[in-house]
């Protein structure tokens, strides 16, 4: 009978998943790179989310090891090229938590536009700032999406009651822009120049350089906001606050961070940006989907050979 570790919180549907295809398992959350050494020459498979850091010394010590899944889409917190030099399967689950990322997107994009942070925290405070704060209509301004698959083509479809012009720039579009008619396919550089609100949903570059640094924020209008819920190193920190206090741009959002959990950061404090702990895709609908879909996957591999989502 094959064993499974699942090492991250998740939804208990991923257990039930397991009970029922007689797939045992045990659940043994926030443990540190030496503790899961120890225990992981016991199983076939491995369930994680974002917290595992699944590194070449685990997959090293996993003697049976055949499965990896990431109840979730970005497998970054996987070392894939090791997995895969030890014949392990990694697989995702791409698309549910797709509707929770780009739903937390649109709220920050909100959040900045009409500085509800701010509102909420003096009124709080019996600070009535109602004259200090003029907010920004989304109506009718220029919604720039980097990265045009699942969470991207979702947020485009969350904003089309606000008469929108929606600019894309993705490689993959191009083949299929039939499908979006709603979206204008463009070059990174104007798509900076042209959009009000810069929303990230790409992957981070092979080499782990920043997509938008210093140089950019020359090209983008003061008046625009840039909202990153895809990952922490697309976005350079430093350019980006130096940008925010030099008035270069009005305003940020950031879900994701270049080290996480984020107990430092050189973002903490600015006024103008909004910051979330990398909770976009946390909602109870995203957490019970992508465990399932995780569990089933894992289970359908170990039982029947069957390769879904990998990676």
């Amino acid at each position: 009978m094959p064993k499974v570790l699942i090492s991250d919180s998740m939804s208990n549907i991923a257990q039930k998943i397991f009970e029922k295809n007689n797939i045992q398992f045990d659940v043994k959350t926030g443990m540190s790179e030496e503790e899961i050494i120890k225990i992981i020459p016991e199983y076939e498979g491995m369930v994680v989310r974002s917290a595992t850091k699944v590194t070449k010394n685990i997959i090293s010590a996993a003697k049976k090891l055949k499965v990896i899944g990431r109840a979730g889409a970005g497998v970054d917190n996987i070392d894939v090229p090791t997995a895969k030099k030890n014949n392990m399967i990694v697989m995702n689950t791409p698309g549910g938590n797709s509707n929770a990322t780009a739903e937390h997107a649109f709220a920050l994009i909100m959040s900045v536009l009409r500085r509800i942070p701010f509102a909420n925290q003096t009124t709080h405070k019996a600070q009535w700032e109602k004259k200090n704060i003029k907010g920004t209509e989304l109506s009718k301004k220029t919604l720039g999406i980097v990265g045009f698959g699942n969470v991207g083509v979702r947020l485009s479809n969350l904003v089309k009651g606000f008469n929108m012009e929606i600019l894309v720039n993705s490689k993959s579009l191009e083949s299929r822009k039939k499908d979006y008619p709603h979206v204008k396919n463009v070059s990174f550089d104007e798509l900076i120049s042209k959009s009000d609100i810069i929303s990230f949903h790409c992957k981070a570059a092979a080499d782990g350089k920043p997509m938008i640094t210093k140089e950019h924020y020359k090209k983008i209008k003061p008046t625009a906001c840039i909202i990153n819920t895809a990952r922490g190193n697309i976005v350079d920190e430093k350019d980006l606050n130096e940008a925010l206090n030099e008035n270069l741009i009005a305003g940020a959002a950031m879900d994701v961070f270049s080290k996480e959990p984020a107990k430092e950061n050189i973002l903490f404090n600015n006024p103008k940006v909004i910051l979330t702990p990398h909770i976009a895709a946390s909602t109870t609908e995203a957490s019970t989907v992508v465990a399932e879909m995780a569990a089933n996957q894992i289970s359908d591999f170990l039982l029947k050979g069957t390769k879904i989502n990998t990676v």
